[in-house]
């Protein structure tokens, strides 16, 4: 009998559990609404000039015995020339691998020992030294950091290492559709060589093409020194003197104005005609033109959309000193990508992988430029579906000027992006790098202030004016296996022209991107 009741106990608890499990799933059938969101203490940013023109940042955060520190220089892939695509960030990967004093292997040992970490490298507009160490050692991290950017060696040995590695890197890749997308996509629609470089580009770099450009753009007033962390500002004030108060100054002979700027130059336009080619772009159609990369036998397809957008005024947050044109450009945009393509629940990763499985997941993403931005979606299929996942990309991006955004729609996705800001703030290295965004662009650190209330304020009709005036004209970018979805392609767009150029043939530096 006690173990029939025992059994019988047994059952009603599995029973219980099960009843328990269904009340749960029905009372969440109803999504939950978000909550309000969280207010972010903007912390206060400390700043001073060293004698050689070096601005400092600091932020205290006492209680945690944590620093980061980032040399930001404010020059990266804009500055070199296309024949030599990749110098800004192979000069600034160097800085770790070898100095006067020290080698690589050496840096690596004494990091290894002071349990820190440090890393170099560049993007399209600055380029960084950055490391994330104990407090308590955070001197002797700092004299393996200014070694590392004051005195680099630049053996050849190490060159031809790191030009071995991105080679056979960059080789690699370029049989990816993913990366191929984005590879041709610098220069089709965006009108830019690869900051990473390119096979050519690559290979003809010498060891005076990275002193020179180390000599010109690695100097005091070039570069923001910033701390944040378990550090005060006299002490901050005191190691940046040591370490980094004999950084070299140019005084001006290879001053960096935004004229100067290649990636800039050609684009820069007045208000009136910036205002004026908008208006034209809201009547022009969706898509300009296709590009299909053929990669017979590719496993999958990647399907883009790629537009450059140029704007009156820096594309970022709320630039005063522009009249505040940059807030209604940048708050709008970043609303309608977290919309679009912001994360799991955005737009087009419903439409492509949630509703009908057709890819892993797509997204979007802005790449902020001086004055202008580029713009694009990414998603991969199977090469059989890659003309409808094209057609679904298209229709989500004219839904977003032409159709309804429900307040209970766009409120997550300005909730998603006030928090992950919260977040990144909360972390040294996260509040380094935004501090770092903001000084590349020449902007105050107040404008961390303005981030929760400009994306809060962004309404459904910003979304699709922003939409509206600025996707018109865009291309879609396919790499993949043409002859699986060539027809299907013809079909879905008859109007648009395409070009196919196979993979074997592309070269991005000629103007029809195929090899002479």
């Amino acid at each position: 009998m006690k173990y029939e009741i025992s059994k019988l106990t047994k059952s009603m608890k599995i029973l219980f559990l099960i009843g328990a499990l269904c009340v749960g799933i029905f009372a969440q059938s109803t999504e939950p609404k978000p909550g309000a969101p969280k207010s972010v203490k903007i912390p206060a940013v400390k700043e001073f000039t060293l004698k050689n023109g070096l601005k400092v940042a600091v932020v205290e955060r006492p209680g945690v015995p944590l620093v980061s520190a980032m040399l930001m220089v404010k020059t990266g892939a804009e500055m070199e020339d296309e024949e030599k695509a990749g110098l800004a960030d192979m000069t600034a990967s160097l800085l770790t691998k070898g100095t006067k004093t020290r080698s690589a292997t050496e840096i690596a040992e004494a990091l290894d020992f002071l349990g820190a970490d440090l890393d170099a490298g560049a993007n399209w507009k600055s380029s960084g030294v950055s490391m994330n160490i104990m407090s308590d050692k955070l001197d002797k991290g700092l004299e393996l950091m200014s070694d590392a950017v004051l005195n680099p060696a630049f053996k050849e040995s190490e060159i031809e290492l790191l030009r071995s590695q991105t080679l056979d890197g960059l080789s690699y890749n370029l049989t990816q559709p993913g990366f191929l997308a984005n590879y041709v996509a610098s220069v089709y629609s965006f009108n830019k060589h690869p900051a990473g470089g390119t096979i050519e580009s690559i290979t003809n770099i010498k060891r005076n093409d990275i002193v020179d450009f180390y000599n010109s753009f690695f100097i005091a007033d070039n570069s923001v020194l910033i701390f944040t962390g378990d550090i005060t500002a006299a002490n901050a004030k005191e190691l940046a003197q040591k370490y980094f108060g004999k950084m070299g100054n140019d005084n001006g002979i290879n001053e960096i104005t935004e004229s100067s700027l290649p990636g800039i130059t050609n684009i820069m336009e007045s208000p009136e005609s910036v205002e004026s080619r908008k208006k034209e772009d809201a009547k022009a159609p969706l898509l300009n033109r296709i590009l299909v990369v053929d990669l017979p036998n590719s496993g999958q397809a990647a399907v883009s959309f790629a537009r450059n957008m140029q704007h009156n005024g820096r594309i970022y947050w709320d630039d005063k000193k522009n009249g505040g044109v940059v807030s209604k450009t940048y708050f709008p945009a970043i609303v309608m990508n977290s919309l679009l393509g912001g994360g799991y629940s955005s737009r087009l990763n419903q439409e492509i992988r949630i509703k009908r499985g057709l890819s892993y997941g797509a997204g979007s993403s802005f790449n902020w430029q001086y004055y202008s931005s580029d713009f694009g979606t990414r998603t991969q299929t199977k090469n059989e579906s890659a003309a409808e996942v094209a057609e679904l990309v298209t229709t989500e991006l004219k839904k977003l000027s032409e159709g309804e955004i429900p307040e209970n729609e766009l409120n997550p996705r300005r909730m998603v992006l006030t928090g992950s800001f919260g977040r990144n703030l909360e972390t040294n290295e996260g509040l380094t790098s935004a501090l770092g965004e903001l000084y590349a662009f020449e902007l105050s650190p107040d404008n961390l202030n303005s981030y929760m209330n400009g994306v809060m304020k962004v309404t459904d009709k910003d979304v699709k004016k922003f939409a509206a005036e600025n996707f018109n004209g865009g291309d879609i970018i396919i790499v993949g296996d043409y002859s699986i979805f060539k027809d299907d392609l013809a079909k879905r767009f008859p109007k648009i022209p395409v070009t196919v150029v196979r993979a074997d043939e592309l070269d991005i530096t000629k103007e029809d991107l195929r090899k002479k």
